[in-house]
């Protein structure tokens, strides 16, 4: 089991490392991840929604290899999940997924994606519907994940700090720590 401090303090870690690492054109990763953040909070969102927001493209740290990488949403579920529980993981995880089926059921989606975000839907393959995402009860916070990570790519926006998104996670692995001490 991880210990608390330990999981903050990877997660400060992971932020960090995002620092430089660029995916789009405008923003950095570290950016990305905290004007999802920000986007989240803007919109009500809970702690769990969130932290997945601010963490969904943690593989694009160099602290992953390049296969993790290439499945990000994956990896970012694996990673999330046994550090923040099942649905901050399951969120981040269906973030392609979103995007995959924004692509095939909304018109005109499609051109709001970034050129960067079109190459990689391609290698995602392409607009799809897949109905294990889509019948799963916490879909409809993937598709406003979703949302959030296509507004937070502006080089002017203002975005969450790295000590705002360390408070949810904080505050998510106490909570998680008093349910298993009370179970």
């Amino acid at each position: 089991m991880l210990q608390h401090v330990d999981v903050v303090a990877e997660t400060a870690a992971l932020l960090t490392s995002l620092r430089g690492v660029w995916d789009e054109d405008a923003v950095d990763e570290l950016d990305h991840a905290l004007q999802s953040a920000a986007h989240a909070i803007d919109d009500g969102a809970d702690d769990e929604l969130v932290l997945a927001a601010a963490l969904h493209d943690l593989a694009h740290s160099a602290m992953f290899d390049a296969a993790a990488a290439a499945r990000h949403d994956a990896t970012a579920r694996d990673w999330l999940t046994p550090r923040f529980g099942e649905r901050v993981g399951w969120l981040a995880g269906a973030h392609v997924a979103a995007k995959r089926y924004l692509v095939a059921t909304e018109p005109g989606y499609g051109s709001t994606l970034t050129q960067r975000s079109v190459l990689s839907l391609d290698a995602q393959g392409g607009a799809a519907v897949d109905d294990a995402f889509t019948r799963h009860p916490w879909w409809p916070d993937a598709l406003r994940l979703r949302r959030y990570d296509d507004a937070a790519k502006d080089p002017a926006a203002q975005g969450a700090t790295i000590d705002d998104v360390l408070t949810i996670a904080e505050r998510l692995t106490r909570q998680r720590q008093s349910s298993r001490e009370s179970a």
